[in-house]
């Protein structure tokens, strides 16, 4: 029988007469496909790790294409299988990142309270992830780089969007929650969604400044963290997003959160292999 070219085990089946092959066959080919499947995962995997501290220690001009080949003992091309240029492999790279935030957002959001304290949770899981996920953290900052961002392809582009909106997303399905329950009432001025970026802005914003500003002692800011809190708890008040707290309680359901989710935060980075 003349031999056929097939571009998967998939066309295998699609083009060789029924009659010449039996289910096992079939079950073992499907099996080599999946064992293939896995292979390249696992080469994208190694790719990342490899990386990751060139990118994070000596920074993206240090990072090559070459040089992660060299290190891996792979040809060039192996690489190029997996990602056009590196510029994909620094966006792969935040994917994991902000995959892992949405994990530790996802986790705080379960929280069986009222919306306000399940707000606060969220706070409690960006505070771990800047202070325990610190690599991950830094690695979202390189996606901002324009020079970056424009060599990548949309695709993977539209990745680093839907991570974005996965984790707003998760913090705005609290806002709708208090917004249902009339525990929060945004005003007119603004969308539920434009609340949460606000939110965001401090939030975030504020972690950036922690991590790259040099002279924030020298001018006065000695706990970036509680004047964040302090800050976030003072709009939420202004807000009327009930409870109505002080300082005091603050402090304390913050640090009950932070006592109650350490366990399962950690689980989770260890999981996803970065703890």
């Amino acid at each position: 029988m003349e031999r056929m070219e097939c571009a998967s085990y998939l066309d295998f089946y699609r083009l060789w007469p029924v009659d010449i092959y039996d289910a096992m066959s079939k079950n073992d080919a499907m099996a080599e496909l999946t064992r293939k499947q896995r292979e390249i995962e696992r080469r994208t995997a190694e790719i990342l790790r490899v990386a990751r501290p060139i990118l994070l220690g000596e920074g993206f001009q240090a990072l090559s294409m070459d040089r992660v080949a060299a290190q891996m003992e792979y040809a060039k091309g192996t690489i190029y299988n997996h990602f056009p240029n590196k510029e994909e492999i620094v966006l792969a790279m935040a994917v994991e990142s902000m995959q892992l935030r949405r994990s530790l957002f996802e986790r705080a959001s379960r929280w069986q309270a009222q919306s306000r304290i399940r707000m606060m949770a969220i706070g409690v899981a960006c505070e771990y992830f800047t202070q325990n996920c610190r690599e991950d953290f830094l690695v979202e900052q390189w996606i901002r780089n324009h020079s970056i961002w424009d060599k990548s392809s949309e695709k993977r582009q539209n990745l680093i969007r839907q991570c974005e909106l996965d984790c707003m997303g998760v913090v705005g399905g609290i806002v709708q929650d208090a917004l249902r329950d009339r525990e929060l009432l945004v005003p007119a001025a603004i969308t539920p969604q434009e609340f949460v970026y606000g939110f965001w802005a401090i939030n975030y914003g504020s972690q950036i400044l922690s991590y790259s500003s040099p002279s924030l002692a020298t001018l006065g800011i000695h706990s970036p963290i509680q004047a964040i809190r302090m800050h976030c708890m003072t709009l939420l008040n202004g807000f009327g997003w009930h409870p109505h707290m002080d300082w005091e309680r603050c402090q304390a359901i913050m640090q009950e959160l932070s006592d109650g989710f350490k366990e399962d935060f950690e689980s989770i980075c260890n999981k996803r292999g970065t703890a």
